[in-house]
């Protein structure tokens, strides 16, 4: 996607659109400290649209093992490692989003959405990915990347409570926040690039002024942990998507 700097740097997942209110009762063009997001976000494109909604792997490699922040580190992408990429550490993950749903259903997306899935995790790193072609624009492509490690069991109900959630909620939630409510209008599952032991990708349409944003997460397990993906487009209705070679680059080094 492509997102401006300030908006990324605030820490949570739905940078706009949650932290800073920025649904129909929130105002447009800010960041989720409140302050300008400049440049809109654009659209990358690589995932394959022919690719199954739910994917999982012939062959599970995940040992099971609960993963602790550092071993988290170790096995999070780096430069290099997804050519045409750079991986960073992202700021602000103090901050995180502070939506509840006002359907109890939905509220496995509505933690996503704040950067603190449920269950919760036991250790949790975060990564900014930014297109490596597009340096020193201002509007480059960005896309969020969190890595969780859960206690036996945990990261299969993740995905379990998630693809219920996405079931349940097809046809939009409202949630409420210290910065307002906020409306979301559809849900719907999407292609899914084949990676660890689970993939599983779907949209969640906001609102913004009116029209509707699209906003994209991808998670893949193995074992015990997982990784979600998360890219948005501020400009336009186009669903974005999240680099297929991202996914798979990120599962392979899972252990």
């Amino acid at each position: 996607m492509k997102v401006p700097t300030t908006v990324v740097a605030a820490g949570t997942l739905l940078l706009c659109l949650a932290a800073a209110g920025c649904g129909p009762d929130g105002a447009e063009g800010q960041g989720a400290g409140g302050e300008a997001t400049g440049a809109a976000p654009r659209t990358p494109g690589t995932a394959s649209a022919t690719t199954p909604v739910a994917a999982a792997s012939p062959t599970p490699t995940g040992d099971g093992r609960t993963l602790t922040e550092a071993e988290l580190t170790k096995v999070a992408l780096t430069t290099g490692e997804a050519p045409g990429y750079a991986l960073a550490p992202l700021e602000g993950t103090d901050e995180r989003g502070t939506e509840e749903s006002e359907d109890e259903a939905c509220r496995p997306i509505t933690a996503i959405i704040n950067g603190s899935p449920e269950p919760a995790p036991a250790a949790t790193v975060f990564r900014t990915v930014t297109d490596t072609r597009e340096q020193g624009e201002d509007d480059r492509t960005v896309v969020t990347e969190i890595l969780t490690s859960h206690p036996k069991g945990e990261a299969e109900e993740l995905l379990r409570s998630v693809r219920d959630a996405v079931r349940a909620c097809a046809d939009g939630f409202r949630t409420t926040s210290e910065d307002g409510p906020s409306t979301y209008t559809g849900v719907k599952a999407l292609p899914a690039a084949e990676a660890g032991q689970e993939s599983f990708a779907y949209q969640v349409t906001g609102s913004l002024e009116g029209a509707g944003v699209p906003l994209v997460f991808h998670l893949v397990r193995t074992g015990s942990t997982v990784v979600t993906f998360y890219a948005a487009d501020f400009l336009t209705s186009t669903t974005p998507e999240v680099p297929a070679a991202l996914v798979t680059a990120q599962a392979a080094k899972l252990p």
